[in-house]
């Protein structure tokens, strides 16, 4: 059974996690992938902390919420997705392998244990929406257009806590169809295709979603091509 990052959506943890218990056969494994709360604090992603979220895990907390309904973590492996994803996997009998306690001892090299540590997301908060401001409006003043790409929820708190408008950030694409025609909350930047936003020839796109960097720039050569550059928003504040 595989729980790909669905857990963190549920609003009672403990029935959640009961239930997916109650699911696996007696000899089965399940297998939780989630954002690692020590990739958020590593990163400084604080954006990705927002409504319709009610749970962040380290590895630590999984392995202790696990073992209280009678489960043993027992492998993992780490992903790049969102910058850092674990996935754990847990039977009712056995014991963990040398990777579950090499991830454990890496997130608390990273402070993902130490309630102290978490203020530093207060400090990325101010920091990477000040970087995307200037670099936005470092832009404008050299006369470059300058687009966004991705109308993803964490795109729309930084652009809200940096005060980001069309003025400075034209459009932002992205290829859902149920998004293009709409806005990003709160900053009225408009969303459109792909092919709009290529078609409109930008010196520079920020891209909000660093995973995706790989997958735009292969399906849209036309950006680079014509002169344009990608831009990662999460390496503007580095």
């Amino acid at each position: 059974m595989i729980d790909n990052i669905g857990m963190m959506h549920e609003p009672d943890q403990a029935a959640a996690l009961r239930r997916r218990v109650e699911s696996l056969a007696p000899d089965g494994t399940l297998f939780f992938q989630y954002h690692s709360f020590a990739t958020i604090l590593h990163r400084g992603q604080w954006n990705a902390l927002r409504h319709g979220h009610f749970a962040y895990y380290s590895t630590s907390a999984l392995i202790g919420m696990l073992r209280s309904v009678g489960l043993v973590p027992v492998t993992a492996r780490q992903y790049p997705l969102y910058g850092g994803t674990v996935l754990l996997g847990a039977t009712r009998a056995g014991a963990p392998d040398r990777s579950v306690e090499e991830i454990v001892q890496d997130e608390i090299r990273v402070g993902a244990l130490d309630p102290q540590r978490a203020r530093s997301l207060q400090l990325a908060y101010v920091t990477s929406s000040e970087a995307l401001s200037t670099f936005l409006r470092r832009e404008r003043d050299m006369g470059r257009q300058v687009v966004g790409y991705s109308a993803a929820s964490r795109a729309v708190a930084l652009l809200c806590r940096a005060g980001i408008g069309p003025d400075l950030l034209t459009m932002v694409g992205d290829a859902s169809p149920a998004k293009e025609g709409r806005r990003m909350p709160g900053s009225g930047i408009a969303i459109v295709a792909p092919s709009t936003l290529i078609e409109s020839r930008p010196d520079t796109v920020v891209l909000f979603v660093p995973d995706l960097l790989d997958e735009v720039r292969r399906s849209m050569p036309q950006i680079e091509a014509a002169g344009g550059r990608w831009v990662v928003a999460e390496d503007l504040a580095a």
